[in-house]
Order: structure tokens, then sequence, then C-alpha cells
């Protein structure tokens, strides 16, 4: 009965859409942005593209002077990249886990939604190896890394050890270089810490970076809700980037109310750590702004309470703690877009203007109409911060109500060119100067 119920009113969501509106979403992209007034209604919009395969020879658009080739098409879900010393590519092919508790028929329809969004499958739990031997831009080597992993995501090298973020811990292995392989029978994995994950695990992806000098981890850790309506309990160190200090294994909370950060880089310039974090929905088609943000210890971003600067948002009740002191994002980029990779341009070989700056994936809203996101962008950087609108890279992975693919983890490969999983398409493109 559940799942009737599941199936109609999913159809009534699909039905009872909004007319097209205009897109404003410019006014909410950059440093400054213009934010309307909050929307919220019972029936959420939903407006998700379905997922469905690339047609042969067909690839994503990229800009003028950019030139796009696949990379590896031997691969099942994958969604984030890690670029190995000696140039290998490690790939996480991944999906969350099928929740042990579930909240009632809103779930039932947010699966209808994922798996029509192409992300209904079992996760594949692993790491594969892809290995360009003959150096002409395509992997011929596509090997299992590592297994019987668990929702794994971020990945960093140490030295010879290899942290990986499952969804519930971050764990070590030895690497050698030039593995295609771990062999955890001879290796056996080290647990280093444990991660937030529970009954519901709502945002599941746990991305991971080692500080400069290679004594800490930073992991970003999502919150187990929308806006906190399963209890502020449940959010115990979520809606965060935790730090981790290797020799003690101590994790603390770094920076807070990031309602789910995901890429993680360190400006070349300065050694300042940035983020890319996804907002809340179900507050209109222009709300709110995910953004692009500098870190710094003890940080806090908002969430749930308000959102972007000191915008209070209706639906949350719970007085924020005075304790708190609020910080701004530095930048937005424009509503619903999921941002989820995030890659500076400085070892690149990419020449002006896009040598001085950061690329971002952009997976694709859900609760928006005209959709956003959907594509690869590239946003400027002067006097070491985001300047001016961002310029599309990589665009056209939806055509008209098919999203053939959709852009998660990016990576600069050991020549500089710039590496995106698509884990709709289940393939790494690969992106260069003509």
């Amino acid at each position: 009965m559940k799942k009737i119920l599941g199936i109609l009113l999913l159809s009534i969501l699909f039905s009872c859409q909004t007319a097209p509106v205009v897109d404003s979403s410019i006014v909410t992209l950059g440093n400054n942005p213009v934010l309307p007034e909050p929307s919220t209604s019972i029936i959420p919009t939903v407006n998700i593209a379905k997922g469905s395969k690339w047609p042969d020879g067909v690839m994503p658009h990229v800009k003028d002077g950019l030139t796009i080739n696949l990379y590896s098409k031997e691969l099942i879900h994958p969604r984030w990249l890690y670029v190995l010393p000696n140039g290998d590519v490690l790939v996480a092919q991944s999906n969350k886990q099928s929740p042990k508790k579930t909240q009632g028929l809103k779930d039932l329809v947010a699966g209808y939604i994922m798996k029509r969004a192409g992300a209904g499958i079992d996760s594949p739990d692993k790491i594969t190896l892809l290995r360009d031997k003959n150096d002409d831009g395509k992997a011929e080597l596509a090997n299992d890394f590592l297994t019987g992993l668990h929702s794994p995501f971020g990945m960093t090298l140490i030295g010879n050890d290899l942290y990986v973020a499952n969804t519930d811990a971050v764990m070590r292995f030895h690497y050698e270089p030039g593995d295609t392989f771990i062999d955890t029978k001879k290796y056996p994995p080290e647990k280093i810490v444990d991660l937030p994950e529970g009954d519901i695990n709502y945002h599941w992806t746990k991305n991971i970076i080692s500080s400069l000098d290679g004594t800490k981890l930073y992991v970003t850790v999502g919150s187990n809700s929308n806006i906190g309506e399963n209890g502020l309990k449940q959010e115990q160190d979520r809606a965060a980037i935790l730090e981790i200090d290797l020799k003690t294994r101590q994790k603390k909370v770094y920076a807070s109310g990031l309602r789910n950060p995901n890429g993680l880089a360190w400006q070349p310039e300065t050694g300042q750590l940035w983020t890319v974090v996804n907002e809340r929905d179900e507050l209109g088609n222009d709300l709110v702004p995910d953004y692009l943000t500098s870190v710094n210890d003890g940080d806090f971003f908002g969430w749930p309470y308000v959102y972007y600067k000191n915008h209070q948002d209706p639906r949350v009740k719970e007085e924020m703690p005075k304790n708190l002191k609020l910080r701004s994002p530095d930048y937005a980029l424009g509503a619903h877009v999921a941002a989820l990779g995030l890659v500076f341009s400085n070892t690149s070989q990419f020449k002006s203007p896009y040598n001085n700056g950061v690329f971002v994936s952009e997976h694709g809203s859900w609760n928006r109409k005209p959709r956003s996101g959907y594509k690869v962008v590239f946003i400027p950087f002067e006097n070491n911060k985001p300047q001016g609108l961002p310029i599309d890279i990589a665009t056209h992975f939806v055509v008209e109500d098919e999203a053939y693919g959709r852009p998660v983890g990016l990576a600069i490969d050991s020549k500089g060119n710039l590496l995106v999983a698509d884990d709709v398409g289940n393939r790494v493109w690969r992106i260069s100067p003509k």
C-alpha cells in the first residue's frame, strides 16, 4: 500500500508543476547575490532530468578553444577522482547505502526521484585504477584497485599511506608506487576514525584532503536532513568539516553550519582551505544559492538557522545559539546547482582566462524550474578571491528531458588536463586546451 501511495504522490509531484518561469538565476550568482523572498509549499517543485545513456558519438559540449574526449567508460557510477604521483587515476565507484531507517512517504518518493535521476543502483563499493599507458589521453587499463569498501568517496595519499573516506569511517591502506591493486591480505586496512553514518545518513558522501604538511586530515560531513527536521541530535559532527590529527587520532569540528560541503582544495598562493557547499531545498526556485567559500578554523556558516549571510529560514523554529559567530560565504554559485567537485587550475595547462581560479562541477538541480547546474564551470580569481560570473566549461549533459550524464568529481591529471567523473554516464571525461 505504501508503494502505491508513493507512486500516486510521485505522479502528483510531476504533474502539478508550476508554469515555466523566467530564469532569474543570475541574481543569485557572484560575490553579492540578490536573494528573493522565500516561498514554501506543501508540494515542492520536482523537476529532475531523467537519467539516460550517452548515445554513440555524443559527448558534452565544451567552451570554444577547448576539446573533450572520453578518458574511460569501464565504470559503474563513478563519483570521485584522485590522481596519484605516477599519473594513475583512482576512481571511487560508489552510491548511497539503503537507509536503515526511513522517514515515511517522503523518503519513498525521494527513492523514486533518485531512481529517475540515474542513482537507483546498489553501491559498487570499490575504487578502480585507470592508467593511460600509451599517453594518448585514454585509459587502456581499468583495474579493481580496492574492493569491499562502504560507499567510498574521498581519497588522499600521504607518503605510502592511502586514506579513503568511507561513509562511516576513514581507512588507511598501504600503497606502493605503481601498484595496480592493494593486497589487503598482505597489508590489512586500518581504521583511523569513525565518521557519522547512523540509521538515516541523509547526506552520505565524505570527502577528504590532507593538510599541506601531512599531519592532519580534513573531512566533509553533510547534514542528516534538509533543515534539521530529524532533530538536532541527529546532526552531531555533521553539516561540518572535521579535522583529524593523525598522530593522536583525535577529531574536532573545524568549521560548521555547512549544510552539505563536498569539494575541498588548498589555494596555491595562500594555503587557504576552500570548499563548495550545497544549501537547503524547498524555499523556491532561486533559494538558496549553493556557494564557494574559504574556510577557517571555527567558522560557522549558519545552517540550519539562517542562510547566506543572515537570512532567517522561516521553517526553523529553534534559536541560533548566541556563542556562534556567523560567517558569510565568499561566492554564490546559484540556487540548487548541487556543486560537488572543486579544483584549482594552477597545476593545469589551461591558459588565460582559466589559469587563475577554480573549476566546479554542478551535479544539477531537482527542486528548480527551469533546471540549474548539470555542467562544469570556471570561476576566475583576482587578488586571491573569486571575481565576476562563472564561465561554462562543459555543458549539454542534459538534452531536452534526458540526462545523459551528471558531472561529479574533478581532478587535474599529470599532463594538466581536467578530468570529470560522470556518475550517470558511467564515464570519465578529459578536457584539454586545443
